[in-house]
């Protein structure tokens, strides 16, 4: 069983005293294939250790994440740039609006939101979204710029049925974490209706632990948790859900 886990910070600082550790016993459990998202600038020396350490198991983003956008995006976003021009990341993320933390820089974050989705575009590589409290502004921009050499996964996913039929709509895969182990999470309501050809799996560790978990720091092996939910929401083998979403992966990002 090789289950992928397409959204981790293993670079995070609240990895810094057990990294490998963490990493082993990831692949302990079936873990073989970690994509690892942006923040910023001040994360790819890390994001480099962690690729040079497990070259064929570490995929890495670029990206500017919307909660680090602020006035000075513009010198964030030539780097980011910089970085797509090395040829070694496989999607540009995590991009998308945040407006659970601030509201001031709506405008900033669109520009940056719709930037990045240009490069992604011409450069032909998958975006992943970060949308908090923002589902009508993403959707607004994926109207405005959606075309058939646009695809990707909105990470973590936490609206509505509609919600996610409209983002099917776009081509786009579900990012499916810990929120579907949460007794309010609403996911697990309706998400058996969805076909699994539109799922990934994440952590998005070290955030957003599975139950029986949830409140510790959350790690890539901990994706065994979302993996038994979904087992029993679809009423299928873990096996073939590892298997499901694992070529879903492979879809989205080439590798």
């Amino acid at each position: 069983m090789i289950l992928t886990d397409t959204h981790t910070h293993l670079y995070s600082e609240q990895f810094d005293p057990d990294r490998q550790e963490v990493v082993e016993r990831a692949m302990a459990e079936g873990i073989g294939r970690f994509f690892l998202p942006a923040i910023d600038s001040t994360y790819y020396k890390r994001m480099f250790a962690l690729k040079d350490a497990y070259p064929e198991s570490i995929h890495l983003m670029a990206g500017l994440h919307p909660t680090h956008v602020k006035s000075d995006f513009k010198k964030e976003l030539k780097i980011v740039e910089e970085m797509l021009d090395k040829g070694i990341f496989v999607a540009i993320g995590e991009i998308g609006i945040d407006l659970y933390w601030d509201k001031t820089l709506l405008k900033e974050q669109q520009e940056a939101f719709r930037t990045q989705i240009g490069w992604a575009k011409s450069r032909g590589l998958p975006i992943v979204i970060h949308a908090r409290d923002s589902f009508k502004e993403i959707f607004d921009i994926m109207d405005e710029m959606q075309s058939e050499d646009l695809r990707g996964i909105f990470h973590c996913f936490t609206g509505t049925e509609n919600d996610a039929r409209r983002i099917i709509g776009y081509g786009f895969k579900l990012g499916i974490g810990g929120v579907v182990t949460f007794k309010n999470g609403g996911i697990d309501k309706f998400l058996e209706k969805i076909d699994l050809k539109h799922l990934v799996l994440e952590t998005d560790a070290p955030y957003l632990a599975p139950k029986p978990l949830r409140g510790k720091r959350n790690e890539s092996s901990y994706l065994v948790y979302v993996v038994r939910k979904l087992a029993e929401l679809y009423d299928l083998p873990e096996t073939r859900i590892a298997e499901i979403t694992t070529d879903n992966s492979k879809e989205v990002f080439g590798v």
